[in-house]
């Protein structure tokens, strides 16, 4: 299944698959004021600056060019084929089963176990925007290699890349609690951490700590289970527990794409698009407790292959 899409694959996905109803309405309402981005031959997006009036001139050209891969911009511009005039921009977050530092699984791209694993933490990201953060206009698309959060609440959308960087800290626990109390903050960054420690498998390289840590951390990780970090930091020791928790502020933060976040010209993939790299298809997903890519983001070309 996730072998690379070849042109004639591309090509019957796109003429007889494609429909301009699988464009999410996020899009296809101002889609006159996005750029959109293609790649033809499978390295990147090299055709940039493209504009299209609306859902059916897009259809024209996907049919016309089948490409490798298709973008459209997190901005809103009223020159985008120029990106020039910018009015405001999608707040993202990028998490791609493949690059999480911590995964269950040891595949080379990305499989069932990883892909869930994305699905789950994307899940915990979209309750923090909309628990601690009062955030509602919040899409969930499947990538290909896993998911983006895209966020289109006006009171995000005209914020700066600081702004943003900020907010992404927050939400996925990259600072250290300046206080001990479990609540607020200090609660948020103890469950991102306790969920990376207890879903480590030993394998894993990571700065600052070193095999003899990572290898106590596990031993003594059960105590976790029901939040006794005094007793944990007992057990692993107050120098080596300041180092693992220093580390772990980073690595909360390296489950998502925190340059995507904060550039407010990005390009993401065009959702209803191929990610031709692994044959599957960029899709909205309406029901994230419930979603499996292996029935809602598989072409039809995949079925048929010998």
């Amino acid at each position: 299944m996730f072998s690379p899409a070849t042109i004639k694959e591309r090509r019957q996905y796109y003429r007889e698959e494609w429909n301009e109803k699988d464009l999410p309405e996020f899009i296809s309402e101002n889609i006159w004021m996005r750029e959109f981005g293609f790649d033809h031959y499978g390295k990147g997006p090299n055709d940039r600056y493209k504009t299209f009036k609306t859902p059916k001139h897009l259809r024209m050209f996907l049919r016309s060019k089948s490409p490798f891969a298709g973008y459209i911009s997190v901005a809103f511009y009223n020159n985008p084929r120029r990106r020039d005039d910018w009015v405001k921009s999608e707040f993202v977050f990028d998490v791609d089963a493949k690059d999480m530092p911590i995964r269950s699984c040891n595949c080379d791209n990305v499989c069932e176990i990883c892909l869930d694993e994305a699905r789950q933490l994307v899940l915990d990201l979209i309750d923090t925007l909309k628990g601690d953060l009062g955030l509602k206009d919040i899409h969930l698309i499947y990538s290909g290699r896993g998911y983006h959060i895209r966020i289109l609440d006006e009171i995000i959308m005209t914020g700066e890349a600081e702004v943003r960087g900020e907010i992404v800290k927050y939400t996925t626990g990259a600072e250290i609690p300046k206080n001990s109390v479990p609540i607020g903050y200090t609660k948020l960054f103890n469950e991102r951490t306790k969920r990376n420690i207890l879903n480590l498998t030993g394998k894993e390289i990571i700065d600052g700590i070193n095999p003899k840590l990572l290898k106590d951390t596990i031993k003594n990780r059960d105590v976790l289970i029901n939040n006794n970090w005094g007793i944990f930091q007992e057990r692993i020791g107050p120098r080596r527990y300041k180092n693992l928790i220093n580390s772990f502020a980073r690595v909360n933060l390296s489950f998502v794409d925190a340059k995507v976040s904060i550039d407010l010209k990005r390009i993401l993939r065009l959702p209803s698009t191929l990610h031709s790299k692994v044959s599957m298809k960029c899709v909205e997903v309406k029901n994230p407790e419930t979603f499996d890519p292996f029935k809602s983001a598989v072409p039809k070309f995949v079925y048929e292959r010998k």
